[in-house]
């Protein structure tokens, strides 16, 4: 993977966005075998609807994965020296994650040239479901 140069970089470019298919049952069986989270509000209709929630819906982890894979599409994991998110939406069924980045600041920090980006996975409807922000040192 070729990384972007710190030099080539200004503050508001925008990260490669990653559009992810909906989400729907399959994606949720997937996720929790993969994962060992079989908490039944993702995946047991009767449960979600007994807690009061229409549908299953999407594992926060699932999304949280989603923001980790548009950053590393961007540069390798070794680069990445601080990762933070916040939850802020349920991703329902049909929701299709968009996710988004642009970079917020640049800096040197421990000798290294950084630069700190914004991250956000929303729905198609542009709801945020993950708010997130990365420091990530580059050559």
């Amino acid at each position: 993977m070729q990384s972007p140069r710190y030099q080539d970089l200004n503050v508001g470019d925008a990260l490669p966005p990653l559009t992810l298919p909906a989400i729907n049952r399959t994606t949720l069986a997937l996720y929790a075998g993969a994962s060992g989270d079989h908490n039944p509000i993702h995946i047991d209709i009767d449960f979600a609807r007994k807690s009061r929630m229409p549908d299953v819906f999407a594992h926060g982890m699932l999304s949280a994965a989603y923001v980790a894979n548009l950053l590393t599409d961007w540069v390798p994991q070794e680069q990445v020296r601080n990762l933070s998110m916040r939850f802020s939406g349920i991703t329902h069924l049909g929701n299709q994650p968009t996710l988004t980045g642009r970079v917020a600041e640049k800096f040197e920090a421990n000798g290294e040239k950084r630069v700190r980006v914004e991250m956000l996975c929303a729905s198609q409807y542009g709801e945020p479901k993950i708010v997130a922000e990365a420091v990530v040192a580059l050559s």
